[in-house]
């Protein structure tokens, strides 16, 4: 009767083993679906999901941050960001243009002189918060200094 017990006890190991196997792979699908799901979503939003089909393909993961430490970033053809801030490129776009600046005036000196490239929903932020700390004036859709900084500026000058 001993080989009968031993089977018994060898079928339940097996069995208990069999439902511990079944409840990790049951685990492990939920995880897999999770993660295809938020590949989904992020490909969805414009993020690009690094797949492991894709890496294996021949493109090396990428190791280094995305931003270089100090919060600095590399601007297209590998220079440094500009050490001037955009409020302050923009003052100086808007001062260099003596008879009043557009917008497209000043997107087009902070790339010219400043080699910055700035979305127009940002130089609109910029110019409106230097229009109401009262740095700017805009009228007729061209934005000025006011008249206090323009006398300012030209007895600096003279």
């Amino acid at each position: 009767m001993a080989t009968v017990d031993e089977i018994g006890q060898e079928k339940q190991r097996i069995s208990e083993r069999l439902a511990r196997l079944d409840a990790e792979r049951t685990k492990l699908g939920d995880q897999l679906n999770e993660l295809e799901i938020a590949e989904r979503v992020l490909t969805r939003f414009g993020v690009k999901a690094d797949t492991t089909e894709r890496r294996r393909r021949g493109r090396p993961a990428r190791t280094a941050p995305a931003a270089a430490a100090g919060g600095q970033r590399k601007a297209r053809g590998g220079q440094q960001a500009p050490s001037v801030s955009l409020s302050d490129a923009t003052l100086q776009a808007v001062q260099a243009h003596g008879e009043g600046a557009t917008a497209s005036d000043v997107l087009a000196y902070l790339s010219r002189e400043f080699g910055m490239t700035v979305r127009p929903n940002h130089l609109g932020i910029a110019l409106q918060r230097h229009r109401r700390a009262g740095r700017l004036e805009n009228r007729d859709q061209r934005w000025y200094l006011p008249h206090a900084a323009q006398s300012e500026q030209s007895a600096m000058t003279a």
